[in-house]
């Protein structure tokens, strides 16, 4: 948990309600379709022989790759939309929408290294209506998925060939969001793609979304909605200074003016927080982690226009992927995150048996039977709309059996927890282990 005290002002420049027409900014306008126009010829051959050669001398012979395997391992092909699955128990009344997990499935495999976040974008969709579900898997359809296509094959260098992050690029393949009536896929370095829920809950790759080119650089996989304004909060990094860059959607879909960050170097931010009048910002290594180093916050006013309002804390050396919650309490501002930490295995070659307690207020437990993993979990209100208790209603997921191959849906009692689940959707084929999942409700469609 990090305290900081924040900043004296406590609103700034412009609330959701400002005059967009005196900001700068932009709408976001219409969504481009992505049509690459790929060039074959002599200088494409030539080069595909050289790569050819520099692979098999630099990479040669090596153990499969994990990421290529297992429950890593990708699916062919897509699923058009496959109606009417098995459902043991009930899906719970109300549950009507589309289910969504993306996820890396390389559609080519690669030439030389690959790292998970390599893969081509999968979106694996389960469609629940009146008590039926059906499933569809569909590739998120990126200009470099577009044109490996006209090639035949992998041609764009991917983090896997590299020794640091540079081949992260032209992949949407991480989370999910919905802003402005539009259902978002992110990817660490590569545009907003808007995708599209049809009402048989088959999913289409509608194009590009670049608020009337406005947006110029990736944005984070992980922007902030604020649910009571409606506003989106963003950044993208980048290798150039200023390194980051900060912006502010309105609930209109309107783009105000990029905020720069400038930061002593290239930074790997994948996450952020926000509260009611402020948002967290850290700077991070990208190559490699430097313990003697400290870990920089930034507490930044909401609507800043100007980088000099954000104040800067060094803390104890530490890295860190995701957040977990943030708020205000009184002059200070809380962030409750997730730091990564690194175990030395080594460090007391002692034979012995220590006990630790960990958790804290748990409600119950539910466990997966060995050989069973599942990643994120949805959150569904038993009543939507209506004030309860914030424990009362379901947890859906998708689980992966790596001792059958196959793949099922949960949906379990998130008040209760019990070890019976309400509902398990059987779904026609395996589901490659993804990433992020969202739940679209059917007023969205």
């Amino acid at each position: 948990m990090v305290r900081c005290g924040r900043s004296s002002p406590a609103r700034s420049s412009h609330p959701a309600n400002h005059n967009q027409q005196n900001t700068g900014g932009s709408r976001d306008g219409r969504v481009l379709l992505v049509d690459p126009k790929p060039k074959k010829g002599l200088a494409s051959q030539f080069f595909d022989g050289v790569e050819k050669l520099i692979v098999k001398l630099m990479h040669g012979s090596k153990q499969p790759n994990q990421y290529l395997s297992g429950l890593f391992a990708p699916v062919d092909e897509e699923t058009p939309p496959q109606p009417n699955l098995p459902v043991k128990g009930h899906l719970p009344e109300g549950l009507n929408g589309e289910l969504l997990m993306v996820g890396p499935n390389p559609k080519f495999m690669p030439v030389a290294g690959y790292h998970w976040f390599d893969g081509d974008g999968m979106v694996h969709g389960l469609h629940i209506k009146d008590g039926n579900a059906s499933y569809v898997s569909r590739y998120v359809r990126t200009s470099r998925l577009k044109q490996e296509e006209y090639f035949g094959g992998a041609k764009f260098v991917k983090i896997g060939d590299l020794e640091g992050l540079f081949g992260l690029s032209m992949a949407s393949n991480t989370s999910l969001t919905y802003h402005h009536g539009k259902l978002l896929v992110h990817g660490e370095m590569d545009k907003l793609y808007v995708l599209k829920v049809l009402e048989d809950g088959d999913v289409q790759t509608l194009g590009v979304l670049d608020y009337d080119k406005q947006l110029e650089h990736p944005v984070t996989a992980h922007p902030k909605i604020d649910s009571f304004t409606g506003e989106m909060f963003t950044f993208g990094c980048h290798f150039t200074p200023p390194y980051c860059t900060y912006r502010v959607i309105s609930k209109d879909g309107f783009m105000h003016d990029p905020m720069p960050i400038t930061l002593s170097g290239p930074t790997l931010m994948h996450d952020f927080a926000i509260t009611k009048n402020f948002n967290f910002v850290t700077g991070e290594p990208v190559l490699a982690f430097d313990a003697t180093k400290k870990a920089l916050f930034g507490i930044l006013p909401r609507y800043s226009t100007d980088e000099h309002n954000i104040r800067w804390f060094e803390l104890p050396s530490c890295f860190i992927f995701h957040n977990v919650n943030a708020w205000e309490d009184g002059d200070e501002v809380v962030l409750i995150t997730c730091r990564i930490i690194k175990l030395d295995l080594h460090a007391d070659p002692l034979l012995g048996k220590q006990n630790f307690e960990v958790g804290g207020n748990i409600k119950g437990i539910f466990n997966l039977e060995p050989g069973k993993f599942c990643g994120d979990t949805i959150f569904f209100s038993r009543e939507p709309g209506m004030t309860s208790e914030e424990d009362d209603g379901y947890l859906i997921f998708f689980v992966y059996d790596e001792n059958t191959g196959k793949s099922v849906v949960n949906v379990i009692d998130a008040k209760t927890m019990s070890s019976d689940p309400v509902a398990v959707v059987e779904l026609p084929r395996r589901v490659t282990f993804g990433l992020h999942q969202f739940f679209l409700t059917e007023v969205s469609f």
